[in-house]
């Protein structure tokens, strides 16, 4: 069973099914997270920081590709409406999509 901690959210984890969900999904199970678009791919709102464990993500999708060469979205970051986990990871909210009801460490 994958597990999803968010490092800088009190190192909050979620536990996922095996099934391959994405990212925004199973962070909205257990907390709220910034997605503007309707998770469609069509903003980065809904980025995260991947700290580890990018190994267990699906390839970048078309709109990530793009965002990646508008420099949008860097390297270590991923669309959570688009990346689906397969393993475990370990990610960190970007400062400009923190959410201002949540506390947040870094």
């Amino acid at each position: 069973m994958p597990t999803v901690k968010i490092v800088n959210l009190q190192s909050k984890s979620i536990h996922c099914d095996d099934k391959r969900e994405s990212l925004l999904d199973i962070l909205l199970t257990a907390t709220d997270w910034m997605h503007a678009c309707g998770a469609k791919g069509r903003c980065t709102t809904c980025k995260a920081k991947i700290v580890a464990g990018m190994e267990h993500l699906s390839p970048r999708t078309r709109p990530e590709l793009q965002y990646a060469k508008l420099n949008k979205l860097r390297e270590d970051e991923r669309l959570t409406c688009q990346a689906q986990v397969s393993g475990d990871i370990e990610v960190k909210v970007p400062k400009e999509t923190q959410l201002p009801h949540l506390t947040y460490t870094e």
